[in-house]
């Protein structure tokens, strides 16, 4: 089966894997269908070399120099992007929106009774730990731990 799928696509073949791994990374960009797709335009390079009819060149030895050519192309970029910096994101908070919080001055929607209560903040309300204070009394979110805020009077 795999041996006709490579007659198939002749010396095409590994192109159009390295297309179709480099159209998924461009789709779920987690930086490995990337340097899969490099290796499969490696491979599909030394196959316009040594040919299709190759006697040395079959499809085994295509897929085991693909999949040598794919960890040390993962490794190698992976260590790259790393150096780089190409890892970090722009907005490394962006889903975390309660740690964008600290520093946020809030208003006790709850009291604070034996260190539990609700502020309002924005258009919702978060739990809120911190010293007895009670409702209407503003607090500043200097820290948070998991979905609550630790809070502190303002």
């Amino acid at each position: 089966m795999i041996m006709s799928l490579f007659a198939a696509g002749g010396l095409w073949t590994w192109w159009i894997v390295g297309m179709i791994l480099i159209a998924i990374e461009v789709f779920a960009p987690i930086s490995v269908f990337l340097w899969l797709g490099l290796a499969a335009f490696a491979v599909g390079g030394l196959t316009f070399i040594f040919g299709m009819d190759s006697s040395f060149w079959g499809w085994q030895q295509q897929v085991l120099v693909f999949a040598v050519l794919a960890l040390v192309f993962v490794f190698i970029g992976r260590k790259l992007m790393t150096q780089k910096g190409w890892d970090k994101s722009d907005a490394p908070g962006l889903n975390e929106r309660g740690s964008n919080l600290v520093g946020t001055v809030a208003v006790l929607s709850e009291a604070i009774s034996e260190g539990k209560g609700r502020a309002k903040i924005g258009d919702g309300t978060w739990r809120v730990t911190g010293p007895d204070l009670p409702v209407g009394k503003r607090v500043k979110v200097i820290a948070q731990d998991g979905g609550t805020l630790i809070v502190e009077a303002d």
